[in-house]
């Protein structure tokens, strides 16, 4: 999968927390790549460049491109440090990859065709249990996203990891540990209240009934 994201860096040489502080206030961001058995490389990244290409689900399951000193490296981001109560990225984490090995990423998980799905229009609700699964795969099959088609799915049901169709040469992590490590992505369930109605209904059904009995036996 070719990259659509190229971040500027520049090398820096301070380190520590007074160092990456004075870089937060002047609108950067403290990364580092590491990786590839080579030693790890400390950059500097714009802050506005990085937070507008991590608005971008594909951010964070693409190759990246990172030009710094004359020369670019691929990669892709494996950690990112946010600020807990302000829209600011603290730190950014970057592995280096090697074409002929493969890599693990999380890669979102896109549900399609929920408003033709079998329970919902029953009137079923559908639950997401997770919207990213990890996988791995060479950097070249690595893909976008995945989708799950909820199309025939009905009330009561679910859909778990063995149910989706993975690219060729991309495996999940999790199904690779072996049997019993299956997990549901997504179920339908009706909603509580519609299900309490239905519960009153045929006790109002029942009800009437027994007067019905009572009316006849008398």
């Amino acid at each position: 999968m070719s990259s659509n994201f190229t971040l500027a860096a520049e090398l820096r040489t301070d380190t520590g927390k007074g160092a990456s502080r004075r870089l937060r206030y002047a609108d950067s961001v403290p990364a580092i790549i590491y990786g590839s058995d080579k030693e790890p490389t400390m950059l500097t990244i714009k802050h506005k460049d990085i937070m507008y290409a991590s608005d971008d689900e594909a951010f964070f399951s693409h190759i990246l491109n990172l030009e710094y000193d004359g020369k670019v490296e691929q990669v892709i981001i494996k950690d990112m440090q946010r600020h807990p109560a302000k829209m600011q990225i603290m730190h950014a984490d970057f592995l280096r990859i090697d074409t002929s090995h493969a890599i693990h990423l999380n890669v979102p998980l896109h549900f399609i065709n929920e408003d033709i799905c079998v329970g919902v229009k029953a009137g079923a609700l559908i639950s997401h249990m997770m919207t990213e699964v990890e996988v791995s795969c060479l950097p070249a099959d690595l893909p976008e996203f995945i989708e799950v088609d909820m199309a025939e799915i009905d009330n009561g049901e679910s859909v778990h990891l063995t149910d989706i169709v993975l690219p060729e040469g991309v495996s999940s992590t999790i199904l690779m540990q072996g049997e019993g490590h299956d997990q549901a992505i997504a179920a339908l369930h009706m909603p509580r209240g519609e299900t309490l109605d239905e519960e009153e209904a045929d006790a109002e059904a029942d009800a009437e009934a027994d007067a019905g009995d009572e009316a006849a036996s008398e």
